[in-house]
């Protein structure tokens, strides 16, 4: 390795909860020489740039947090934004992972180099790691809608991922999208906007949400007795499971469990808006599941208030001073975008990633599908764990997703270090066998390919027109491949010491087995 820069175990980029995940488990693996950086001024990832009115978790809190740290604190069973950006500050403390975080660093690319990776940022540094883990998530690049005459408006722009504080009162808001943010978002801005023109494209699955804040002598006993919030985890995790996975990713067999959740949801808008016009606008013609839903309370319910319009007719165009669509235009002051993000064009990967033998990974992915084997490791890149990656995400609740890659990385770096290696890469013919196995899964299985998605208009689909960013699988079968998945589908090579390979000269290579440092086991 080249001394004059810096020289780690491993670079995590992303400080949001995978990240920090990744790193846990990288501290319990012995490898204590991390370096994680973050392009936002704090962690927490999406809970740190979130900051809009109403933002809270869209699943039970409970199922919403590391299962080796749970959370007794929780004030609702669907917590707001705050306390999910407290919770990620106190893992961090926890676990000790505040002194590897460097703030305000964007990194711009990554290039793997013999037997190390060379990561550069924006401000033209350079920093070396043995490995190289990527934690940008899956909704970070927002996307900004490619409108006429969008940049002429005159009035004030907010975006949902830049939120800045506004008052609204009195003025004339429309805002683009009708997605989970905007469900959240939409009741909080009716609340004190004078006229509200919400613009739909697509309508959204809705479900009652059983919201309720959860009793002080509840979290005492939580705190008191962690097996039973264990418990009332696994409860939740499992209704959702029925709900929203087995009738998705398992449609055929349990078509039923998809029916009944769209039977919920049709129930719910019926007993909140009466006027069968505006009803059928809301309600939409795809089947449940193609695109992610949500729940609210009060979603549909904004919809019948006199100040507020539901515009469901394609914008042509925006001017200085509102926004044109065939039905006429519409004054306004304020322009919200609710937009969501650009996975597939720019996040997929966040930023340049050059593997062996200079493959390039965004170019790889467009030009021979988007795949991972596991939903961790890519072939052609040795030492590389991508963990927002096709086929990843599992279950409902991100952390089942980022706990099964802890697990995966544990038992990769075990069986690495049992064979004296420290360079690992998936074989080409274990990688091809996963995205068969997965993409069988998706066309036999799923809604994705059974059910009406043609006009979901979902994240879930990449610009091919594949469902490649859930894994088709329940999450226990997710869960048993991270464990057991067979060693052989990596292959491991020994560095030849040279003296300055694997960190600075001198310095012994990481312990053989792991070891637990200072943080609790899980």
């Amino acid at each position: 390795m080249n001394q004059k820069f810096p020289q780690y175990d491993a670079v995590v980029v992303g400080a949001g909860f995978g990240g920090m995940g990744a790193a846990v488990e990288l501290r319990r693996l012995g490898l204590d020489d991390l370096l994680i950086l973050e392009r936002e001024d704090d962690l927490g990832g999406t809970w740190h740039v979130n900051r809009y009115p109403g933002l809270a978790v869209d699943i039970p809190s409970p199922t919403y947090s590391y299962s080796f740290e749970p959370n007794p604190h929780w004030s609702r069973l669907f917590a707001p934004g705050e306390e999910l950006k407290r919770y990620a500050a106190h893992v961090a403390d926890k676990y000790d992972l505040r002194r590897f975080m460097r703030f305000g660093t964007a990194v711009t690319g990554a290039g793997w180099r013999d037997d190390h990776w060379e990561v550069r940022t924006a401000d033209g540094s350079v920093v070396t790691a043995r490995y190289l883990v990527t934690a940008t998530g899956f909704l970070s690049q927002p996307k900004m809608p490619d409108i006429p005459g969008i940049s002429s408006f005159q009035g004030e722009v907010i975006h949902t991922a830049a939120w800045q504080p506004a008052d609204l009162t009195g003025k004339r808001v429309a805002i683009i999208g009708t997605g989970a943010t905007a469900v959240q978002l939409i009741p909080e801005l009716a609340r004190s906007a004078a006229a509200l023109t919400v613009y739909q494209r697509t309508p959204i699955w809705v479900s009652p949400k059983p919201d309720h804040p959860i009793p002080v002598p509840l979290r005492k006993l939580f705190a008191r007795l962690p097996f039973v919030q264990r418990a009332v985890r696994w409860l939740g995790s499992s209704i959702l499971e029925l709900m929203m996975i087995s009738g998705v990713v398992h449609y055929r067999q349990l078509r039923l469990a998809n029916r009944l959740a769209e039977r919920w949801c049709r129930a719910h808008l019926h007993r909140q808006v009466r006027d069968p016009v505006l009803r059928r606008k809301l309600t939409p013609d795809y089947s449940f599941g193609c695109k992610r839903p949500t729940f609210s309370n009060d979603y549909f319910r904004t919809f019948t208030q006199p100040h507020v319009r539901l515009e469901t007719s394609t914008i042509e165009r925006i001017d200085a001073g509102g926004v044109i669509t065939a039905e006429g235009r519409t004054e306004i002051d304020v322009l919200v975008l609710a937009t969501g993000f650009d996975l597939w064009d720019t996040n997929f990967p966040a930023f340049e990633v050059i593997g062996r033998d200079g493959r390039d990974l965004g170019a790889w992915w467009r030009q021979n599908r988007f795949q991972a084997y596991e939903g961790v490791s890519v072939p052609g890149f040795p030492n590389y764990l991508s963990l927002n990656s096709p086929y990843s995400y599992s279950g409902l609740s991100y952390f089942t997703t980022i706990e099964c890659q802890m697990t995966h990385l544990r038992r990769l770096f075990t069986g690495m270090r049992q064979r004296g290696a420290e360079v690992f890469e998936v074989t080409q013919r274990a990688n091809d066998e996963f995205l068969d196995r997965m993409r069988g899964k998706v066309v036999r299985n799923s809604v994705f390919s059974l059910g009406r998605c043609a006009t979901a208009h979902s994240y879930y689909f990449n610009q091919h027109g594949e469902a490649t960013l859930l894994r088709p699988t329940s999450t226990i079968s997710a869960q048993r491949a991270a464990g057991r998945f067979p060693l052989r589908d990596y292959e491991f090579t020994p560095v030849r010491r040279t003296g300055t390979a694997g960190g600075p000269p001198g310095r012994p290579a990481p312990s053989t087995g792991p070891r637990r440092a200072g943080t609790p086991a899980s």
